[in-house]
């Protein structure tokens, strides 16, 4: 047996060095950026790595294609290096608009519930670039809309309890769901809206309760959510309770 766990233990690093030679070889070479774009379309995982980093700049909508294919169903290393050049390009409106059609929004949708927190950051930072689009928000608050509701239904059954909070799945998306909301609160009609908060205020999970309370620093007047909130600055968690 430790024959064989050594044996695999070798081959795991031999792996991982191998990449790295890969990545650093990769990283001091000179590509154009056709080349990397080949690199990020049909390479493995370092050659995707160092490709996505590399390139300049993106001049067209199968360009933004490409970046796109790597967002979901990638590795971690992948998704993370596409999603930090996704984030550059979508805040230069230069390149903005090569990412702004319905297959790049439901990718988005996926993407801001990634199980990599840096990568669900990145991107709903991207998207927030394009909220003052009517087509965009319309859409894409539905379909945001939408995935809320199906977690909450999924969560509110769940056993949870503050200083014995475990990861779960289906909270950490939500989490990102909201932190979405927020940025997009404004192109939601209030009547949508408001049940989210009131359903979400009541899950025993302060890291849903948190992110509840900030949304409602954005001072509706609404009597129902003005209670919600005063309410909420009394929440045994203090990062509740700091909105």
């Amino acid at each position: 047996m430790n024959k064989s766990i050594n044996n695999n233990d070798n081959s795991y690093f031999n792996s991982h060095e191998e990449n790295f030679k890969q990545a650093l070889e990769l990283a001091s070479k000179d590509f154009s950026d056709a080349e990397l774009y080949e690199l990020l379309k049909n390479g493995n995982i370092p050659q995707k790595q160092i490709a996505a980093l590399r390139i300049k700049t993106v001049e067209s909508e199968e360009q933004a294609r490409i970046f796109l294919a790597n967002l979901t169903g990638q590795d971690g290393k992948i998704r993370e290096a596409v999603s930090l050049r996704i984030n550059e390009f979508m805040c230069n409106p230069q390149t903005l608009h090569y990412f702004q059609n319905i297959n790049a929004y439901d990718i988005f949708l996926e993407a801001i519930i990634d199980i990599n927190g840096n990568i669900c950051r990145n991107i709903i930072n991207a998207v927030a670039n394009m909220k003052d689009s009517e087509d965009f928000s319309k859409y894409y608050t539905n379909k945001l809309i939408q995935k809320i509701w199906t977690l909450i239904d999924i969560i509110k059954d769940f056993d949870l309890q503050d200083g014995k909070y475990k990861v779960n799945k289906e909270v950490f998306k939500l989490y990102w769901c909201l932190e979405t909301l927020y940025d997009f609160a404004d192109k939601i009609k209030f009547s949508e809206l408001k049940p989210i908060l009131l359903a979400t205020k009541e899950i025993n999970d302060y890291t849903i309760r948190e992110k509840t309370a900030r949304i409602l620093t954005l001072n509706f007047q609404d009597d129902d959510l003005n209670k919600i909130k005063i309410q909420l600055k009394s929440d045994n968690n203090y990062y509740v309770r700091r909105f």
